[in-house]
């Protein structure tokens, strides 16, 4: 893997982390991640239009961009409802499941090869996502989610992880095809179309100018995050293969249990220090592989 796409998918994750720690900020978060997405668009136009790098809109771009942001967007509508229905410690690790797939599908579809380290360090970065979360190292306590596969949140979650990773594929498609930047702008307008689609629901009426009175200023900064997080993890995965890139991206998860130990007073433990050492291995075995 080339030092420069880690470089731009572990800045990618740092920026993930962050925009991740704002929603938890934020009181109504459905509403925050749709301003999060009009800020994010917004500054995107106001850049695009100013460098003059408006995308010559193809029946290819806007199907592949339509449907990794449909991908995206049910990833996070079913992580969300897994979260929200079960136990943290059983779904969240299942939601990590695409970072498996990914590397089956670069691999058929793709036509990607990957070296034995290379596979050595997704694996061990997958065991750290897995764990990341758990309450134990027992080999009761790691296969306990795996018995609770009638659960219908576990069900969402292990969907989630799945979805991600055809939406993965679908993204790298998309920027091997075109320019990053272009293809990134566009699938950034499909989320936000689609998340506003969502928003028409009843249930919602009256929510919208709330959100932004709540949290004015976070969803401004949000804005410039989230873009430069999505831009930067596309930048490098148009250098380095989808079933590298993926894996690599959950740098993301280390710097998140960081700021919560920094900034939240979150409790570090013995399951979260191996867990980011595995993860820690696998990156540099990734790198170099």
């Amino acid at each position: 893997m080339e030092t420069l796409a880690l470089l731009f998918i572990i800045f990618s994750a740092l920026m993930h982390a962050l925009w991740n720690l704002m929603v938890k900020q934020s009181r109504d978060k459905t509403i925050f991640i749709w301003w999060m997405f009009l800020s994010s668009w917004s500054m995107m136009t106001l850049l695009t239009a100013g460098l003059g790098l408006f995308p010559r809109l193809t029946l290819h771009l806007v199907l592949l961009s339509a449907s990794a942001a449909i991908c995206f967007v049910l990833y996070h509508w079913l992580g969300g409802f897994a979260y929200r229905e079960g136990d943290l410690s059983v779904t969240y690790p299942l939601a990590q499941t695409a970072m498996l797939y990914v590397p089956i599908w670069g691999v058929l579809f793709l036509g990607e090869n990957l070296s034995l380290i290379g596979v050595a360090g997704i694996v061990l970065i997958a065991l750290g996502a897995y764990c990341i979360q758990l309450r134990g190292l027992s080999l009761e306590e790691i296969l306990r989610p795996f018995t609770q596969l009638g659960n219908r949140s576990v069900q969402a979650a292990l969907l989630a992880g799945f979805i991600y990773s055809i939406g993965s594929v679908i993204d790298k498609t998309g920027v091997d095809s075109y320019s990053a930047y272009q293809f990134t702008y566009v699938l950034v307008f499909f989320m936000f179309s689609f998340m506003s689609l969502n928003l028409l629901r009843p249930r919602y009426q009256g929510r919208i100018l709330g959100g932004w009175r709540q949290n004015p200023k976070l969803i401004l900064w949000s804005g410039p995050v989230i873009m430069a997080s999505f831009l930067s993890f596309r930048f490098g995965l148009q250098l380095a293969p989808v079933s590298y890139a993926v894996p690599v991206r959950q740098v993301s998860l280390l710097i998140g249990v960081l700021i919560g130990l920094l900034f939240l007073g979150e409790s570090f433990g013995r399951i979260r220090l191996a867990s980011t050492a595995l993860i820690l291995m696998g990156v540099f075995l990734v790198w170099h592989g």
